[in-house]
């Protein structure tokens, strides 16, 4: 006697602001978009380190660590079972990255608008101040040729 279970298609899940998720690329996904946070790193409830700093890397392979020195993370999804989407009372959403008896707390400190703008202006910063570098370096290009003439 065979058994065949009905052809149904279970739809993705829809996590808003709070959830388990378990799946690395959805992981990847929602902490890639992460700048500054700060962070809580407790193992069987205890607390081990905390701190500030700027996610540098979110990446998954099961050859890698997972980094936080020197105000850098550097977030291995491999290294966690599963992340859990939560909020605080105030409506602050974090995230828990939890590997057996061990978290890692991450709390933004920005939003991913604010890191867009921040890196928009930073680009248009630094465009701007090569414009001048560019216009003092033809200026001088130009008193140089002047300069010759005599």
């Amino acid at each position: 006697m065979s058994h065949h279970l009905p052809d149904t298609k279970i739809p993705a899940p829809c996590i808003v602001n709070a959830g388990i998720i378990v799946n690395k690329l959805d992981m990847k996904r929602l902490l890639a978009d992460l700048g500054r946070v700060r962070y809580i790193y407790t193992q069987e409830g205890k607390l081990q380190s905390e701190g500030e700093g700027d996610v540098i890397e979110v990446f998954a392979n099961p050859k890698r660590s997972t980094l936080v020195a020197n105000s850098s993370l550097y977030l291995n999804v491999a290294s966690f079972d599963y992340l859990e989407l939560k909020q605080s009372p105030q409506k602050e959403t974090f995230f828990d990255l939890i590997q057996e008896g061990t978290c890692l707390r991450l709390m933004p400190l920005s939003t991913p608008i604010q890191e867009r703008r921040e890196r928009t202006w930073n680009v248009s910063a630094i465009e701007a101040m090569m414009e001048e570098v560019l216009a003092a370096r033809w200026d001088a290009e130009i008193d140089d040729d002047c300069g010759d003439a005599f």
